[in-house]
């Protein structure tokens, strides 16, 4: 533990709050580890509670609620760095030091098909209808080749005389511009020379 860093919050103003303890709270009370004076910040409004190399949001049931990366939470979040944490009108970004040391290489990626809703390290992105059934194909798939004959048939069932390459290979792109954080070293969408695409799937 010696050489183990301090996770913090960084407010609107830079001003950084080292989450030094095992619970540090937020809220409009003095008696909070970080002040945050605004009408709309319950008194004990949430707290960040340290678990061992994980950190852990969770809201206190406060009145306007607590958000992380743009969505409400309902019951205690795990926090990566760089996440957007709004309490109330005041965004705080959170910054974790030891992150190089964590074994989360790949991006996070998380699909739920039905809602028609995925995400890239929790944050939503936005999938026309096609780019999106491919993904879903893909995932149903993920760690198998798929060849562009089978991607051609489950993406574009409509196409009854079969799709050119070239669409295929236009919607993957496409496609990895909304997953990978570099697009032209893809880590989730991987080409498989003369075989077709295979989705990795992070742990």
């Amino acid at each position: 533990m010696s050489g183990k860093q301090t996770p913090k919050l960084t407010d609107p103003t830079g001003r950084a709050h080292a989450l030094s303890g095992a619970v540090s709270t937020i809220g409009r009370a003095v008696e909070n580890d970080i002040v945050v004076s605004s009408k709309r910040v319950s008194r004990e409004h949430a707290c960040v509670r340290r678990q061992g190399w994980r950190v852990i949001l969770e809201d206190l049931g406060s009145a306007n609620g607590t958000f992380l990366n743009g969505e409400r939470i309902l019951e205690p979040a795990q926090l990566r760095d760089g996440d957007h944490i709004k309490i109330g009108d005041v965004l705080f970004v959170f910054h974790d030091p030891d992150v190089t040391y964590q074994d989360t290489v790949l991006p996070e990626l998380e699909l739920d098909a039905p809602a028609g809703i995925a995400r890239v390290n929790r944050q939503l992105v936005e999938l026309s209808p096609k780019e999106f059934e491919l993904l879903v194909f893909l995932h149903s798939r993920r760690g198998l080749v798929c060849s562009k004959d089978a991607i051609g048939t489950a993406v574009w069932p409509e196409y009854q005389d079969g799709v050119y390459d070239y669409q295929i290979e236009n919607l993957v792109r496409r496609l990895r511009t909304k997953l990978e954080p570099d697009a032209a070293k893809p880590q989730l969408l991987l080409t498989v020379r003369g075989r077709g695409y295979k989705l990795i799937q992070s742990a």
